[in-house]
């Protein structure tokens, strides 16, 4: 079986536009204008490539069986973590509530984390509910139905879900809005039936491609669609973030152009280095933010070198935390295990 290079790449994109997504969380406090809800656009794509790699790279590699332990191994090593860093930033988040006027109980504090997902790890929770889906998906063989008539309804329900919930201003605790399922189903879809056209090997006899799959990976399909957000952004129609309806056609449409002209082509060494600590930065990078603020709040620096400030504090002390940290097994199963990279 040969590597899917296309993985390396995309999940490099992802953990940048993650990382980038929150650095602009901190630039806004500063200035807030159309330049940067414009830099927002690629960037809304993080979470959702996250969660596309997580069941795509399994159904490649187990196809229509899983091993045993299979749902141990991902509680371990995405439910531990979770936890972890849930109890470091809930922990956080209640110091600095006790001095201010709206000081709250490190319990219900603990509760709104832990429960109610309310920190940017909400994606761990859904990256479970996707395994689990998985799982079921080999053990009820429902690999036997064709899954692209899945893939379209999906969509919709995708759609309609975040329609709905910001139409009827639903305000649930937390991120319980954002972990429910129906809002991502789309992306488990679109990975499995990426995967039923993927050549697994170069001497595969693959199910010929459909002629719909063919045409929306055509960069010019892509190319309209961003024009089109790009307009709207002008037009001050859109909110910026993973869970929008207008994000589920440019997810598709993006990923379906990216995995066919990404194939083959051989990730260098700094996307692979991304890749191998991308699980570290995805969770610790905020925490770093954090400080890096803290540090330069008395020095007045001017945007450009504050953002950059935050860039280099973010990712040089979410990698070395996790280089440290997977330095022994425990330490990997609790703030995020390394990614092996050839």
């Amino acid at each position: 079986m040969r590597k899917v290079e296309e993985i390396y790449w995309l999940r490099a994109y992802g953990c940048m536009a993650v990382f980038l997504f929150h650095l602009l969380d901190h630039v806004n406090q500063r200035v807030d204008n159309l330049v940067t809800d414009l830099m927002r656009l690629p960037l809304v794509l993080g979470t959702p490539i996250f969660l596309f790699i997580s069941i795509f790279v399994f159904a490649v590699r187990y196809d229509k069986s899983v091993p045993e332990g299979f749902l141990t191994q991902r509680v371990k090593y995405v439910m531990v973590p979770y936890f972890v860093y849930g109890f470091i930033y809930s922990t956080a988040e209640w110091v600095r509530l006790q001095t201010t006027d709206e000081p709250v109980g490190f319990i219900a504090n603990a509760i709104e984390y832990y429960v109610y997902a309310g920190w940017h790890g909400y994606f761990l929770i859904i990256a479970m509910q996707f395994y689990v889906a998985y799982w079921l998906f080999t053990r009820w063989q429902l690999w036997r139905l064709n899954p692209v008539p899945w893939l379209w309804g999906a969509c919709v329900v995708s759609m309609a879900y975040w329609s709905l919930a910001y139409w009827f201003n639903v305000d649930w605790p937390g991120y319980l809005l954002w972990i429910a399922p129906l809002g991502w189903v789309y992306v488990f879809f679109l990975a499995l039936v990426l995967v039923r056209y993927y050549p697994l090997a170069p001497e595969s006899v693959l199910a010929e491609r459909p002629v719909w799959m063919q045409q929306m990976a055509s960069p010019g399909w892509l190319a309209l669609f961003v024009a089109l957000v790009i307009g709207a952004t002008f037009a001050g129609w859109l909110a910026f973030s993973s869970k929008e309806v207008w994000v589920i056609p440019f997810f598709v449409l993006f990923t379906l152009c990216a995995m066919r002209y990404l194939a083959g082509r051989p990730a260098p060494l700094w996307v692979r280095q991304v890749n191998a600590y991308s699980f570290g930065i995805y969770l610790a990078h905020p925490m770093f933010f954090v400080l890096a603020d803290l540090a330069v709040a008395p020095l007045s620096l001017p945007i450009t070198l504050y953002a950059f400030v935050l860039i280099v504090v973010g990712v040089a002390g979410s990698v070395a935390l996790n280089k440290l940290a997977n330095t022994f097994t425990l330490g990997s199963m609790l703030f995020g295990k390394r990614l092996k990279v050839a």
